[in-house]
């Protein structure tokens, strides 16, 4: 087996702005951190590797890009993990020939993922500063098959379906419009519950009816408006 390479440390145990190979701690990040979390697909892996991370976050955060961590981002949002994302990106099975909608657009980063794994991506996020922002970061990388919007996910139509669907952020409960805009045998990634113990789901539509699968467990921020309804003591 080939030695992994390391990333640069100072003394102190963090990264070393200077000498930081960006290419090596992308490379460090698949097989590090998201491969040993059973994310295989060589499409994904191709995807993560070929999208540059780091030029999807904040300036202040480039060098925290391949971190294990979330990334904050503007508005109280952050940036998942590698991992998720990986996860995320995997368990829609995204073909060449799909249509793919985003509901959380972010810094971008998963949007341009699976823009080179479909034919095309709709990409929502009800804060315009973000889309702008992942507009430019989109038109940088040479990403043209993907059009987005400025919408809130939960007071949106869309007007038509799509083969998978990725949402971003957790909902206590998933809406049933969600399920409504998957084509038959479409997959929709999202996760759901309570925090601190939520749980990532597939879910697959067969005829009229809905498959749901579970994945794993985590912990992510709520979708505007789809947090759970605050519990009264009296």
């Amino acid at each position: 087996m080939p030695t992994l390479p390391r990333l640069p440390l100072d003394v102190d145990g963090t990264l070393n702005k200077m000498t930081m190979n960006f290419d090596q701690a992308r490379f460090a990040m698949i097989e590090q951190q998201v491969r040993p979390w059973d994310v295989l697909d060589p499409r994904v892996l191709a995807a993560m590797t070929a999208v540059h991370r780091e030029d999807f976050v904040a300036p202040a955060h480039r060098q925290l890009a391949f971190a294990d961590m979330p990334l904050p981002l503007a508005h109280g949002e952050a940036m998942l993990k590698p991992v998720l994302q990986g996860r995320l990106l995997q368990a829609l099975a995204v073909e060449p020939g799909d249509e793919v909608l985003e509901i959380g657009t972010g810094s971008g980063f998963v949007t341009a993922c699976l823009a080179r794994l479909a034919r095309s991506v709709v990409s929502i996020d009800m804060h315009a500063d973000f889309v702008s922002a992942a507009r430019a970061r989109l038109e940088a990388a040479g990403i043209g098959n993907v059009r987005l919007e400025t919408a809130d996910a939960l007071n949106w139509q869309p007007g038509r379906q799509f083969d998978a669907i990725a949402v971003s952020g957790a909902v206590a409960s998933i809406p049933d419009a969600f399920g409504e805009w998957l084509r038959p045998g479409g997959r929709l990634f999202v996760v759901r519950g309570l925090s601190p113990v939520q749980e990532a789901v597939r879910v697959t539509r067969r005829g009229e009816g809905l498959h749901i699968e579970s994945l794993f467990e985590t912990d992510i921020p709520y979708l505007h408006g789809a947090a759970p309804a605050p519990a009264f003591n009296f």
